[in-house]
């Protein structure tokens, strides 16, 4: 999937940010955002994921 980037303008703590690009590894804090909104977006599917099928679903070991 490829993905769209616009230039955007937001005002960030950049204390924040920047802790936040040491805590992700990123290279800057344009990287950072990015990765943030990408888990915060995967969390959010994780959890209506387990709303829907928490408890239903079976999972074996693997070479059972």
């Amino acid at each position: 999937m490829k993905a769209s980037v616009k230039m955007t303008s937001i005002r960030l703590d950049t204390k924040r940010a920047d802790d936040a690009v040491k805590a992700l590894g990123a290279r800057n804090r344009s990287e950072a955002v990015h990765m943030a909104l990408r888990e915060v977006v995967a969390l959010n599917k994780f959890k209506e994921l387990m709303s829907k099928c928490g408890g239903k679903l079976k999972f074996e070991a693997h070479g059972k």
